[in-house]
């Protein structure tokens, strides 16, 4: 580690607290990708999802697959780093993930979504996301576990999906890391 604390982490520092964040990390997350279509989206989410250890992603209906050139020009080259399956019928990919242990929480908007800071995201979760248009379907909604939601105070009245996605999985790790806080030098 560095004298100054300022200065940004070496890769070597970089590798050692990425291992250390591992080593304390437990639950196990997926994402169903409902429908989403746009490339930079997908590659987007596929980015986000191996910096933060999901392990698997399900791409349901017509969502465009991460071996889609635009989508790799986001990915960069992550999509090999996290399993994916599809595309699938939506509620074969709940079914899946049902069975391989996962609570499924769909981050959308209706009348009994909780607050996403209210969620229990604790142990095995698989967020799902819907398209870009339309979001989340009610065939969906209803197989799901639970809904979330994203609080929004500005004036616009939603996120680019890949954002939501980001947003989710972070909170998702953050509640499992809460308390577990560690300096980069631990």
């Amino acid at each position: 580690m560095t004298a100054n604390p300022r200065r940004q982490l070496r890769p070597t520092d970089v590798k050692r607290l990425n291992r250390t964040w591992r080593r304390n990390t437990e639950g196990r997350l997926a994402l169903i990708l409902e429908s989403v279509t746009g490339p930079f989206n997908i590659g987007s989410v596929f980015r986000t999802a191996a910096a933060f250890g999901v392990e698997r992603i399900w791409l349901a209906g017509n969502a465009t697959p991460p071996t889609n050139p635009k989508a790799q020009k986001t990915a960069l080259g992550t999509d090999r780093l996290v399993a994916w399956e599809g595309p699938v019928p939506v509620l074969e990919a709940v079914r899946a993930a049902k069975e391989d242990g996962f609570a499924v929480v769909a981050v959308e908007l209706t009348g009994d979504a909780v607050p996403l800071s209210e969620a229990k995201l604790g142990g095995d979760v698989c967020l799902v996301v819907g398209s870009e248009d339309h979001g989340c379907s009610p065939a969906l909604l209803e197989a799901a576990d639970g809904v979330c939601y994203i609080p929004q105070v500005g004036r616009v009245g939603s996120f680019n999906v890949a954002v939501a996605a980001a947003i989710a999985v972070a909170e998702a790790r953050r509640q499992e890391w809460s308390g577990k806080v560690l300096p980069p030098g631990e």
